[in-house]
């Protein structure tokens, strides 16, 4: 069962937030820390990552031992990371969309690599990539928040699906615990120190330490018992 925290933008362009981020998301057990990068981050924007921030991220996922793992959403951000190596990477839904180039070009690095499809259809992966073995599918809707009605396509079965986890957007922790029921074996979840934080809209329907530590505690005995054949 893995989890991934998906820190994201929620640190609010100030870098030194990533810190404390991190470490919550690490007590909070989250096995993997997110962050996206060639997405709003020209000279000025709130995702402004330069190597000497790139550096200070890993750092400090080293030092609080989890994972680090960057959504590349553009070529330059493809770029920027060409200088260190990173066991997994994570292709956004925007990007299999938009940029199926970039996806495969990620692809060809020939690491582990979550791939989300909020925004494409679910009932297939997607015929550009179907030579590709080095994909973990993400079940995902790419609506921010993701209301109920649009979830009722959810899967009944993730082991029915060629999805091997759930991507989230919904507020709360109910949809990632319900997708673990159905057989999920990877989550991601916003996570954010502050949910009535408005700089970005994510910080909504993120997850709090607090609720993220309930989430990995619960979804873990939920995953132990299926796995028992309960």
């Amino acid at each position: 069962m893995i989890f991934i925290s998906e820190i994201g933008m929620n640190y609010n362009g100030n870098i030194n937030l990533c810190y404390e981020l991190i470490k919550q998301s690490k007590y909070s057990g989250a096995d993997i820390v997110k962050f996206q990068i060639g997405w709003r981050d020209k000279e000025g924007e709130i995702n402004r990552l330069t190597d000497d921030k790139i550096k200070k991220l890993i750092e400090w996922s080293k030092y609080f031992e989890i994972q680090i793992m960057f959504s590349i959403i553009s070529n330059d951000g493809f770029d920027k990371l060409k200088n260190y190596e990173f066991p997994d990477y994570k292709i956004a839904s925007r990007t299999v969309k938009h940029d199926i180039e970039l996806a495969k070009k990620i692809l060809d690095l020939k690491k582990n690599t979550f791939v989300s499809l909020g925004m494409s259809e679910k009932d297939n992966p997607p015929k550009e990539l179907s030579s590709y073995k080095n994909i973990k599918y993400m079940w995902c809707k790419s609506e921010y928040p993701t209301d109920l009605d649009d979830l009722k396509d959810f899967p009944k079965d993730f082991k029915k699906t060629f999805f091997t986890g759930y991507s989230d957007h919904s507020i709360g922790i109910e949809m990632p615990l319900l997708a673990i029921s159905r057989g999920a074996s990877v989550i991601e979840k916003h996570f954010t120190l502050d949910k009535s934080d408005q700089t970005i809209r994510d910080h909504t329907l993120s997850a709090t330490p607090k609720e993220f530590e309930l989430m990995t505690k619960i979804g873990r005995d939920i995953f132990n018992k299926l796995k028992l054949g309960i």
